[in-house]
């Protein structure tokens, strides 16, 4: 009680009662909201929004899994093909029909071109100013913009770079036996991407296996750690949920000012580099400076803030997203020593004369598409994906008795992909790792929308072909000179790490790596 009275009687004392006080008010309106809302439209919704809070809560705490979530979520209504439900307190639908989903992403897209607020540029410029998160004309120019990067030529063109770090980084390992008795694959796998990442997006060559401590690898860990810890999901909560109040308290960005910095600065030699010594490269850079050197009314008027922020998103997905991708396909094959013998006898067929990997002979290797396709299905890169309405929508009955709902704009669909690449009615028996799922035979039998690793429509991920390439370029590489083995710490089945973000087993990805004799 004296704490009590003590803590009235000073004006920092009154400061917290009154934002506590308020926090609650403000809280029990959002559920009162959400609740008398959906109950009104007459959709099917959560009818114990306390629960969903308190169970929100308890990622934030790191209680529980953002998949334990999201599998929640998406067997509350097993028979619905949408409920009502609120995200962050904010109104949200959480689909589950595919073609609602279909929808929302294809058909309506004008109607749900958006993503929810992540990040406020003003606060956070890297975040908020990149393609994912840009809005309306702002995104469509960007993405017009950003495209000729990623076809199938450039592809081509960029194979060879991504080949050279993946010889650097099995080499590296070839010669450093010791370090393949028991080896955790993400810490190395993180180096060999920003290898690649840095050479197809900067220009520049970096060898992180024998520069250990590089400032690109630095960065890279640095920012991946953006999102983990309790402190930094609240802060993640508040900019997103509340951004006026994240500028009021001056709240700073995801990465530190010195990171922002870096890529600024790495950004900006790069354009003056080429600028003065004529050098063309045909990388994301490149088509961002001719972009900026554009004029007329249909071109974007692009600063190197802009510019940075693109760089910044493609290192960062690439750094994180797809090393992730590397070591589910790593940890897979060497649990499945039959799935591994037989990938391993494809590559080998389909290398070219000096054991060289080209874009070609890769989009022959169709087993080794169906073991990364079924690694996406398994442990698919985002565990749920969303669209914003832009403007009022109709969607059809969510169930049979129920009549059509009209969402109006700044209602937030929720799509459960995690959720749906684990449901048996679309994929038997989930939990096995099974590539055949995708064999030219099997893979037209499966349900359209339920299989979106990298989302679908016009703002499907716009780096998938580069991911899928410097994956499929690394298992060659290691299926060529090493065995995978299993070990101890091998984490089989798998248990998600209820402290990292991402998806990621409790002590992280271990197997061996056995030198091969021929």
């Amino acid at each position: 009680m004296e704490l009590f009275s003590y803590l009235l009687s000073s004006p920092f004392g009154l400061l917290l009662a009154t934002l506590v006080i308020l926090g609650v008010l403000k809280f029990v309106a959002v559920v009162h909201h959400v609740y008398f809302y959906w109950k009104k439209k007459g959709v099917p919704y959560q009818p114990d929004s306390l629960q969903s809070f308190i169970m929100s809560w308890k990622i934030v705490l790191m209680r529980m899994t953002f998949v334990d979530y999201c599998i929640h979520l998406y067997n509350y209504f097993p028979d619905a093909k949408y409920y009502g439900t609120n995200d962050v307190g904010k109104l949200a639908v959480l689909l589950r029909d595919p073609e609602v989903i279909k929808d929302v992403l294809v058909k309506e897209f004008e109607h749900f071109h958006d993503h929810r607020a992540f990040a406020d540029e003003t606060i956070d410029p890297l975040f908020g100013k990149n393609v994912f998160s840009l809005r309306g004309d702002r995104w469509k120019e960007m993405r017009n913009t950003l495209s000729p990067s990623f076809t199938a030529s450039k592809m081509k063109v960029m194979c060879g770079l991504v080949s050279k770090c993946a010889d650097d980084f099995i080499d590296y390992l070839v010669d450093h036996p010791e370090l393949c008795v028991e080896v955790e694959t993400k810490e190395i796998f993180r180096r060999y991407t920003t290898d690649v990442i840095a050479t197809a997006a900067f220009g520049i060559s970096v060898n992180s296996m024998k520069d250990q401590t590089n400032e690109f690898y630095m960065r890279g860990i640095e920012t991946s750690q953006a999102f983990n810890g309790i402190l930094s999901m609240i802060k993640f909560i508040i900019m997103t949920a509340a951004p006026r109040v994240a500028r009021f308290f001056d709240m700073k960005g995801f990465v530190s000012p010195s990171t922002n910095e870096f890529f600024k600065r790495i950004v900006a030699e790069t354009i003056k580099t080429r600028e003065e010594q004529g050098i063309v490269r045909p990388d994301m850079i490149h088509l961002l400076m001719q972009a900026r050197d554009k004029t007329g009314d249909n071109n974007p008027n692009l600063t190197l803030e802009d510019i940075v922020s693109q760089a910044f998103i493609f290192f960062l997905a690439g750094f994180e997203t797809s090393s992730i991708l590397m070591c589910f396909a790593a940890h897979e094959l060497a649990i499945n020593q039959d799935i591994q013998d037989r990938l391993r006898e494809e590559v080998l067929q389909h290398l070219g004369e000096g054991n060289d990997i080209s874009y070609e002979s890769l989009s022959k290797m169709t087993y080794m598409d169906m073991v990364i396709s079924e690694t996406l299905r398994k442990y698919p890169p985002v565990i749920m994906t969303d669209r914003l309405c832009t403007q009022s929508s109709e969607l059809p009955p969510p169930q049979p008795g129920y009549k059509s709902v009209i969402v109006e704009s700044d209602i937030i669909m929720m799509i459960p992909v995690y959720a749906l690449h684990h449901d048996p009615k679309y994929f038997p028996n989930p939990g096995k790792f099974d590539p055949e799922r995708f064999s030219e035979e099997n893979k037209n039998n499966i349900v359209p929308y339920t299989y979106l690793p990298f989302g679908e429509g016009p703002r499907k991920c716009i780096g998938n072909r580069f991911a899928l390439m410097e994956t499929k370029i690394l298992i060659a590489r290691l299926l060529q000179k090493f065995i995978l083995r299993k070990t101890e710490k091998t984490m089989d089945p798998v248990v998600f790490d209820k402290k990292d973000f991402n998806l990621k087993p409790e002590g992280g990805f271990w197997i061996g790596l056995e030198k091969r004799k021929s």
